[in-house]
């Protein structure tokens, strides 16, 4: 199917096929889709993919995500200048 070769997470390279066939194979929650496939781990940390790991966890598995336990948008700890990682003064 063309649809699976579609990148749902676009910062961890992860494919709509690895997505479902990870989802089937282990009966996944969100969290452990996320955690198997490093899906919404990326710098974004989740921001362009969380929905679309919950509809392909709806979709596969018939579960509702539960947001009990948080998928959490991490931003970086700290703003950095471009100076201090080597730019020039």
């Amino acid at each position: 199917m063309e649809s699976h070769r579609v990148i749902v997470c676009r910062c961890e390279e992860v494919s709509l096929a690895d997505l479902i066939e990870t989802a089937s194979s282990y009966s996944c929650t969100a969290r452990e889709l996320k955690l198997r496939t490093r899906a919404g781990m990326g710098c974004c940390g989740g921001r362009t993919c969380r929905n679309m790991l919950d509809q392909v966890i709806e979709a596969v598995t018939g579960q509702k995500p539960d947001h009990a336990v948080s998928l959490g948008y991490q931003p970086p700890v700290r703003p950095m200048s471009f100076q201090l990682l080597g730019g020039r003064k």
